[in-house]
């Protein structure tokens, strides 16, 4: 048959990967290139190989090895060069010619079409072989691509690669500045250790309620191992909001050994609830996400926390259970957020 490429979507168990690739070597295949890509419903797992079988036989025998949703389409040789190295070569293009977005998205996501939309028609699309990059408020590049549907990780590549056609924004630097509806100015730091006593102090005046909704249970104090792995840039990146004196806010974006993924939660002092500190730092934590690279944040919360679902929702999360009747998960797409 010569050069595929294949995409299945795949349960994240020990040994799943192996029983695939086990699977192609079977058929006689050859995987010459892997990546991996989180999504909406799992983890998909896509192979260049080069492999005699017909797609049909591939695609069978990858569902018999627990592949789901799997799909097999031509590919070529020309598809075997480095894609780090083909994504900065098209971004140079792209820094050059910055009225060619739409056709270089094209080859960025090896899209069959690529065009602007404009005006009202700039919205998501439920079809998964078209995505919509947005680029400004009423400005969009609709990409389509028959066979392969986009994943939330091809969605936030196509995020970045926008940017790069954007006017620089301003570095936002080591603090920022947050005005709230009501006149309110908070000062927003990354979270170090300096902050100590001023988070002891933040949950001590929080209540029960607001404690449990973070971390499960009704904790009066931060236990300092806790504390030392917020603070660690290389378990995540926290932030930390003052006001008067004092730290009336800490949001955490952490990051898990699921590729591509990351995880956000908060601690809202109660009299600065309801307010629009808690969107105001879920925007920043995503953009965070978006920096760092991850395709999608996700947050595992009670399942009444009516304030913390409503803002996720607001911020365009999807809802669903967990094997826990009382824990929800949202899962919130990097790429559709921060580009909008």
């Amino acid at each position: 048959m010569g050069f595929l490429r294949i995409r299945t979507t795949v349960d994240e168990r020990p040994g799943r990967l192996a029983s695939l690739a086990a699977a192609l070597a079977e058929k006689g295949g050859n995987i010459l290139g892997l990546s991996v890509h989180p999504d909406a419903d799992g983890t998909v797992d896509e192979f260049v190989a080069d492999i005699p079988a017909s797609a049909d036989s591939v695609r069978e025998a990858l569902e018999e090895a627990g592949g789901r949703r799997v799909q097999v389409v031509p590919a070529s040789a020309h598809e075997l060069t480095d894609e780090p190295t083909r994504a900065l070569l098209l971004a140079s293009r792209l820094r050059a010619m910055p009225w060619r977005l739409p056709e270089l998205l094209a080859e960025l996501l090896r899209a069959d079409d690529a065009r602007w939309l404009y005006g009202e028609q700039v919205s998501e699309l439920p079809d998964p072989t078209q995505l919509v990059v947005p680029v400004a408020a009423r400005r969009a590049v609709r990409l389509r691509r028959a066979g392969l549907p986009f994943t939330l990780t091809e969605a936030a590549r196509a995020a970045s690669f926008v940017r790069l056609a954007q006017p620089p924004a301003e570095h936002a630097g080591a603090e920022r500045t947050v005005r709230l509806a009501d006149g309110a100015e908070l000062t927003i730091k990354p979270l170090t250790t300096i902050y100590r006593e001023a988070v002891r102090d933040l949950h001590e005046r929080c209540s029960p309620e607001s404690r449990r909704f973070r971390y499960f249970t009704s904790m009066p104090v931060l236990p300092p191992r806790m504390f030392e792995r917020l603070c660690d840039r290389g378990r995540g990146h926290s932030l930390v909001a003052g006001h008067d004196g004092q730290a009336v806010a800490m949001a955490n974006l952490m990051f898990t050994p699921d590729p591509g993924i990351a995880e956000m939660a908060f601690l809202v002092e109660d009299r600065w609830q309801g307010r629009g500190l808690g969107k105001a730092l879920a925007r920043m934590l995503v953009v965070e996400a978006r920096d760092l690279g991850y395709a999608e944040v996700r947050a595992t919360m009670l399942s009444d926390n009516v304030r913390m679902r409503r803002l996720l929702i607001s911020l365009g999360a999807t809802l669903g259970y967990t094997e826990d009747p009382g824990v929800v998960e949202a899962r919130l797409p990097v790429g559709a957020l921060v580009s909008a």
